[in-house]
């Protein structure tokens, strides 16, 4: 049987920056990850996507970041089907998200200027730019003075905050955030999230993946529940649902 099944890419309405449409995902256990999901998000929303382990969250992630393809249905983000995008624009692709993870992902070795700057030279900014946008961005976070730190003098909250940075530094439209809190104690927890927050204000979509009921039913913005796979609840101003 074959793996895809695909319709020529539709026209999306430009206001919905990201179309999921009657994806499923089966890994090759033949386990079900996600079945049938329908979910639209529009330029500018902000989103919590809430449900306990094994309910398809990072799965969700994953194919949003064009790691992982359906195994059936149709993926769009900012107009353009992910399913059918050729593997050599995939980099290209992804220049328009932001990604922050749980675990900081920072380059060890380099500093603080450095982690942000590397975001920047990988899309060839010229130097120039880079010595200009790498302090106003690290000013936007709260860093603008441990540009020189390396990781390991810095916090928890102040690793997350660089990541921030670095993910933010090329203005893309649309924020990913895989448990950005997971390691964060609750003080830098809600830092974090206020950043987050003024940054959406600012016009980013930011999407974020999170187990955190304090804070989701405390910011009440759009929350959207999975079940095995499935999302059981979509709510504006919503908060987290306990699912038996």
């Amino acid at each position: 049987m074959a793996l895809f099944k695909r319709t020529k890419t539709k026209a999306i309405p430009n206001e919905n920056i990201i179309v999921l449409e009657k994806v499923s995902k089966a890994y090759a256990t033949g386990a079900p990850a996600l079945t049938g999901v329908d979910l639209t998000i529009k330029r500018g929303e902000f989103v919590f996507i809430v449900g306990d382990s094994g309910s398809g969250k990072s799965t969700l992630i994953k194919l949003l970041l064009r790691e992982l393809l359906p195994t059936d249905g149709d993926i769009y983000v900012n107009g353009q089907n992910l399913v059918t995008l050729k593997r050599r624009n995939v980099p290209k692709y992804r220049r328009n998200l932001g990604v922050v993870f749980q675990d900081f992902r920072l380059l060890k070795d380099r500093n603080v200027y450095e982690n942000v700057a590397f975001a920047q030279r990988v899309v060839q900014i010229p130097t120039r730019e880079i010595k200009k946008n790498v302090p106003s961005m690290l000013s936007v976070v709260g860093l603008a003075g441990k540009y020189k730190a390396k990781p390991r003098q810095l916090s928890g909250g102040e690793q997350q905050r660089v990541a921030l940075a670095r993910a933010l530094i090329n203005r893309p439209p649309i924020l990913l955030c895989d448990e950005p809190t997971g390691n964060l104690d609750p003080k830098n927890s809600w830092e974090i999230m206020k950043l987050l927050d003024q940054i959406n204000k600012k016009g980013t979509t930011v999407l974020v993946v999170t187990h955190n009921r304090e804070i989701v039913n405390e910011m009440q913005k759009r929350v959207v529940t999975m079940k095995k796979g499935v999302i059981v609840s979509d709510e504006e101003k919503g908060g987290y649902i306990d699912e038996d």
